[in-house]
C-alpha cells in the first residue's frame, strides 16, 4: 500500500472524527493508505467499514495501546463490491409467528443511492389511502397476500408479484388473512437540508 497521508484524531471533537475518516479514505485511489492516530481502539469505526465497505478495505493495527493506536487503513477496490444483504424469505418466515407489524428489515447502508424496506401487514392490516411519494417505487411480493387498491381499481397481490407504485399515485393497502409481508425499493429521497432565510 501507497501510505498517503496519517490523521491523528486524538484533538479532533468525536463527532467529526468518522466523517473526516470516511472522507479520507474516499479520496484514496485503489493501493493507497493512510494511518489514523488515536487515543483508543477504533472498533466501532472497523465496524462502520465492516457494514459500508466489507471486502474493500484493508485494516492493519500498527500500534495498540495502551496510549496510542495506530491503523492502516488502505483501498482495495475503486467502488464497493456487490454483496447479499438478507435473506426476504427467511425473515418473513420467522417474522411471521410475531403479533407486531412494521418494518422487518431496512437499508441502512451510508452513501447508498436506494432505499429498501422489508414490511410486514398483520392479517387483515391496512395502509390507508394517501398519495405515494414524489418518485417512483417498486413492490415486490415476499409472503401473504393482499389487495393493492387504487381509486379505479383493486388488484390481487401474491406471493411473486412485481409492483409499480407511480409517483404521487393515490393507493392503498390491504392484508389477507395470513398477513402481507413485502419488500420496497426507491430512489433515496435526498437528505434534508436547512436553507437560507431570504432576505430583502
Amino acid at each position: 500500500m501507497d501510505i498517503k497521508s496519517t490523521i491523528d484524531v486524538r484533538a479532533i471533537p468525536g463527532p467529526q472524527r468518522h466523517p473526516l475518516i470516511f472522507d479520507r479514505f474516499a479520496n484514496l485511489a485503489t493501493g493507497e493508505a493512510f494511518d489514523l492516530i488515536n487515543s483508543h481502539d477504533p472498533k466501532h469505526l472497523r465496524q462502520e467499514f465492516e457494514r459500508d465497505h466489507p471486502g474493500r478495505f484493508v485494516w492493519d493495527y500498527l500500534e495498540s495501546g495502551p496510549e496510542t493506536w495506530r491503523v492502516r487503513i488502505g483501498k482495495r477496490s475503486t467502488t464497493d463490491l456487490p454483496r447479499v444483504l438478507c435473506d426476504a424469505y427467511a425473515l418473513a418466515r420467522a417474522d411471521s409467528t410475531l403479533d407486531a407489524g412494521g418494518a422487518v428489515w431496512k437499508l441502512d447502508l451510508a452513501g447508498r443511492h436506494l432505499d429498501a424496506n422489508l414490511i410486514r401487514l398483520l392479517p387483515e392490516g391496512r395502509i390507508e389511502s394517501h398519495l405515494g411519494p414524489d418518485l417512483d417505487v417498486l413492490l415486490f411480493v415476499v409472503a401473504g397476500a393482499g389487495e393493492l387498491i387504487t381509486h379505479l381499481e383493486t388488484m390481487l397481490l401474491q406471493p411473486g408479484h412485481i409492483a409499480w407504485l407511480p409517483r404521487r399515485s393515490e393507493r392503498s393497502l390491504r392484508a389477507g388473512p395470513d398477513g402481507l409481508t413485502y419488500l420496497t425499493v426507491h430512489p433515496r429521497r435526498p437528505a434534508l437540508g436547512i436553507a437560507p432565510i431570504a432576505t430583502e
